[in-house]
């Protein structure tokens, strides 16, 4: 008995000290994947969302207002994104895994209440997760300063 009690205690930290990820993260996680297979193969965000809700997949609401939300609102989201790149940059010269989260982060500024730094931080974690060295910190420079520009959602609305 006390061998066992002695291997959970050992065994206890190393489960604790994994990463937790929040609901919210992994609803962003998801909307990323999504449209990120959709912007590589061409295809319509929401109907690809509806097919997956539709099917076993369980969507999570977040995950649905990111997609629906990016999709309806590209090309105010992308002019937004294009105003706030260095000079000599596009959408198009930007890893696609960035563009995209670039998306993400710019419609969750422009269009709903998430607190600017949650969104900023969010959309870095991601950049960190799943893109080169150097992104992280690209998308930091590109949405702080259009957090400073405004114009952003108002958490009063």
């Amino acid at each position: 008995m006390a061998a066992t009690s002695a291997a959970s205690e050992v065994s206890a930290p190393q489960e604790s000290a994994r990463p937790r990820t929040s609901a919210r993260h992994k609803a962003r996680k998801h909307a990323l994947d999504l449209l990120f297979e959709c912007d590589l193969r061409g295809t319509d965000p929401v109907a690809t969302l509806e097919e997956r809700a539709a099917g076993e997949v369980t969507v999570r609401e977040l995950t649905s207002v990111i997609v629906r939300g990016v999709a309806e609102n590209m090309r105010q989201i992308d002019a937004t994104v294009s105003e706030h790149l260095a000079d000599g940059w596009t959408l198009d010269r930007m890893p696609r895994v960035d563009r995209i989260i670039a998306r993400i982060a710019t419609f969750e500024l422009l269009f709903t209440a998430t607190a600017p730094n949650v969104v900023v931080s969010e959309a870095v974690t991601l950049a960190s997760e799943l893109s080169t060295d150097e992104s992280p910190a690209f998308l930091n420079a590109v949405l702080s300063g259009l957090v400073i520009s405004g114009p952003h959602a108002d958490p009063r609305d």
